[in-house]
């Protein structure tokens, strides 16, 4: 997969992952918010390419545009000085909509420290 420039400003790599690939964001000035934790914009732009990655996959060779319609984040403690990983899960694939979720995560994926909900218009 490649990355847009988005996701190279913030550092941003991959992991294979069976249902979706996993994007982890290292700590550095560059994401810095107050002293010692994540920007929250950083985050959410971790679980905005998390999501555009699993909906990609799901779409498969399929060439289709998508754009964003709206975007909910919800966080849920401070990110800390460690690398940040998200995984997108796609929840409903229409022809036209996709509803796609997120989540962020540090240490554990069942302790999240952020999680957003994407609705996706796809342009075929």
């Amino acid at each position: 997969m490649i990355l847009p420039p988005y996701a190279e400003l913030l550092g941003l790599t991959l992991e294979p992952g069976d249902e979706a690939p996993v994007f982890v964001m290292p700590f550095g000035d560059d994401v810095l918010g107050r002293p010692g934790f994540l920007h929250g914009g950083a985050i959410g732009g971790l679980l905005e390419m998390a999501a555009v990655g699993a909906l990609k996959q799901a779409l498969g060779a399929e060439d289709a545009q998508i754009k964003p319609i709206n975007i909910t984040v919800d966080y849920m403690r401070g990110g800390r000085d460690k690398p940040t990983r998200a995984r997108g899960t796609v929840t409903r694939l229409g022809t036209r909509v996709a509803n796609v979720e997120a989540i962020a995560w540090q240490d554990e994926p069942d302790r999240p420290i952020a999680a957003a909900r994407i609705n996706y218009l796809i342009v075929r």
